[in-house]
């Protein structure tokens, strides 16, 4: 029995692994249509599509699926018209969150985000009521080309020199892993190209994925009666299929 039930545990963790990584793909190839369809199919002319595909490509979505994504996007039509949204609302002990997704009808994604936040102690709010508490930024992660891990004053000196805000070592995401000595360079959107060319052009540094990402600007302690239903929000709002990703200014507890 004991073997059994250790084998259930496994599959299970299988499955939720399996599950993200499905749901990743999914966005991954929902913000490529998005981004093509907006800017055109060439990414050194649509950099939002570069990001999206470098995105891709840290989740290791194959080929094939990058390039019917942007052969959608660019074929226009009606069809696979997915389109940016974003909704805001409040946790458990006040926490600020804010839901960015990516879909095809608007009415029906704004019906399952306000049920998650009713059903899981939340509060749905209006546009603009958390979104001032973050700021966009931003995002490269960097690692070494070689096997040595690249080191904080390393990552640090080459941010500042690439003209970067900040560097900070990754804590990975889901069930993306990151190896050691991984770490997050972050600077203004508008000046992502610059600064990841920039990292790209230093030799011993490897840029593994750049996009954008919001950043709280003051942050809420969440005491331990709030954080098992504020965990429970945010893991039903990001299980939700059109649901890209979910910000929150949440300081768990340590234990």
């Amino acid at each position: 029995m004991a073997g059994h039930n250790k084998w259930s545990k496994v599959k299970h963790r299988k499955a939720v692994v399996d599950k993200r990584r499905a749901k990743a793909w999914s966005m991954c190839s929902r913000a490529i249509i998005s981004v093509a369809r907006q800017g055109g199919p060439d990414p050194e002319f649509n950099f939002a599509l570069r990001a999206a595909i470098d995105e891709a490509r840290y989740y290791n979505v194959p080929q094939e699926n990058i390039e019917r994504a942007i052969k959608k996007g660019a074929g226009g039509g009606t069809g696979d018209n997915f389109e940016p949204v974003r909704y805001e609302g409040y946790g458990p002990g006040g926490v600020a969150i804010v839901v960015d997704a990516l879909t095809d009808n608007r009415t029906r994604t704004a019906a399952d985000v306000r049920n998650i936040f009713a059903e899981n102690a939340g509060k749905f709010g209006a546009s603009g009521s958390v979104a001032h508490l973050f700021k966009a930024v931003a995002r490269i992660t960097i690692v070494s080309k070689s096997v040595q891990p690249l080191s904080s004053d390393a990552a640090l000196e080459a941010a500042l020199n690439a003209g970067a805000d900040d560097c900070v070592e990754s804590a990975g995401e889901d069930d993306h892993s990151v190896q050691p000595g991984t770490w997050d360079v972050l600077c203004p959107p508008t000046e992502l190209a610059a600064v990841k060319a920039s990292l790209a052009a230093v030799g011993t540094i490897k840029v593994e994925r750049s996009g954008f990402d919001m950043l709280a600007i003051t942050t809420t302690q969440v005491s331990p009666a709030d954080a098992e239903p504020l965990a429970e929000l945010i893991d039903a709002l990001e299980d939700n299929d059109d649901v890209k990703h979910v910000y929150s200014n949440a300081v768990f507890p340590e234990a």
